[in-house]
């Protein structure tokens, strides 16, 4: 875990955005380190049959997205986006409503209603983990079911994927990161991006075994007390920092974040995907605590 954020890295990034659907998740170092930091927690049973089942990801028949290790599983439901069917149909258009789920920050929250028929973030990871658990259920559904739940504790982390504005989960908000303002950049870019990968390589490397209890503590709770978390840091600290303390105020055209603000953004970043990494590492524990 040796990248830091430099004029080209950030360069890099604001080079994709014009290639990023709107709500497209955690580029690829959030994904990535959280499905690391789980792998460090998990049991060394559970480690095993992830790589095992890994192993078997041909079967999922789309070379152009490998998933045979973490960091690659981690970014798979991202990379089949541009997948066709023979007609010219997005293979995998039927998921894309479950990178996220659009909970309105300036309501009371409730899943009810983004969450119908189940077609949202929190929903899917609860699907997969069952998939996972079910010995009945063909190994290639169990492939497919394991790297979409890697990726998606990864989504629900992002703030933006957990609460947003009618704004599209912060894409309608340009925004520029200290001196970076490229036309196509905005608030969800800058949480998927350069914050996430301040966030990762600021202070102690994130991917490392814990404590128990420290482990206990963050993976506490149910995946719908994680999403109302996810959705209280987006209001709290997603829209208040970028609306000057009023999340609930009118959505400026553009945000312009300095650079004590992105230095005040970065712990909350950084305790994202550690929450994240460390919740994955107790729903593949779970998954796999009934498979031989």
């Amino acid at each position: 875990m040796s990248r830091i954020v430099t004029a080209a890295t950030i360069g890099a990034f604001v080079a994709t955005i014009g290639l990023s659907a709107p709500a497209s998740a955690y580029w690829e170092y959030g994904h990535e380190t959280v499905g690391e930091i789980a792998m460090a927690n998990v049991t060394p049973a559970t480690r095993l049959a992830v790589r095992r089942l890994l192993a078997t990801s041909a079967s999922l028949d789309t070379p152009e997205c490998p998933a045979t290790t973490i960091e690659r599983a981690s970014t798979w439901a991202d990379c089949v986006k541009k997948l066709k069917t023979a007609d010219g149909k997005p293979r995998f258009g039927y998921a894309y409503g479950w990178h996220f789920q659009d909970v309105n920050v300036c309501q009371p929250f409730a899943l009810a209603e983004p969450c119908k028929d189940g077609n949202c973030v929190s929903a899917q990871i609860e699907r997969d983990v069952a998939t996972l658990r079910d010995r009945h259920a063909p190994r290639k559904d169990k492939v497919q079911a394991l790297v979409f739940l890697i990726h998606f504790v990864g989504d629900l982390h992002q703030p933006l994927h957990a609460g947003e504005k009618a704004d599209k989960g912060g894409n309608d908000i340009g925004a520029s990161y200290g001196a970076y303002a490229p036309p196509r950049f905005n608030l969800h870019s800058v949480w998927d991006g350069p914050l996430a990968e301040r966030a990762i390589t600021t202070g102690p490397s994130l991917v490392r075994r814990y404590p128990a209890a420290t482990r206990a503590r963050i993976a506490a709770g149910s995946v719908t007390d994680w999403s109302r978390e996810s959705w209280q840091v987006a209001r709290d600290v997603v829209y208040a920092t970028a609306l000057h303390g009023d999340p609930c105020g009118p959505n400026p055209a553009r945000v312009a974040l300095d650079d004590a603000t992105i230095a005040s953004l970065v712990p909350a970043a950084r305790l994202q995907v550690e929450r994240g990494g460390l919740r994955l590492a107790k729903l593949l524990d779970k998954a796999f605590s009934r498979i031989g």
